[in-house]
């Protein structure tokens, strides 16, 4: 499949710091059946650099986004892309789910998302920008 890939998953995230190690290993497997659903099969994975953004969406407490991606990433390999060291680019934000966001460009998957009305997290894989400029 090529690059952009979109998916979500809905709940909360699970903590890289959390002490139950079972919970990432829970999460880990949810991101990863998530992704395996919209993933065209026979597809192989991306070779080159991506960047990945990573949005989670939450209803009262939010939770620190600093650890979020590693679970993610890690949940991904053999699947969006060979390995986490291509993953050159990571945005990762928390918005509050509030109809008065504004977000003028919602695609489809984001769309269903939001529909749910509940937490979620929202991760948009894209092929790296130009790697000898910084934007």
């Amino acid at each position: 499949m090529a690059l952009p890939f979109e998916f979500f998953v809905l709940g909360r995230p699970v903590s890289q710091q959390t002490r139950r190690r079972a919970l990432i290993t829970e999460w880990r497997a949810q991101v990863r059946d998530e992704a395996e659903r919209l993933w065209n099969d026979g597809d192989a994975p991306h070779d080159g650099a991506a960047a990945v953004t990573l949005t989670y969406f939450y209803d009262e407490m939010p939770m620190d986004v600093d650890n979020i991606p590693k679970p993610v990433l890690d949940a991904l390999i053999g699947l969006v892309y060979h390995d986490d060291s291509q993953v050159t680019d990571i945005l990762c934000r928390r918005r509050k789910l509030d109809p008065a966001l504004d977000m003028p460009k919602r695609s489809p998957i984001l769309e269903l998302a939001l529909d749910h009305g509940s937490e979620f997290l929202h991760v948009v894989i894209e092929e790296a920008r130009d790697m000898e400029v910084i934007y």
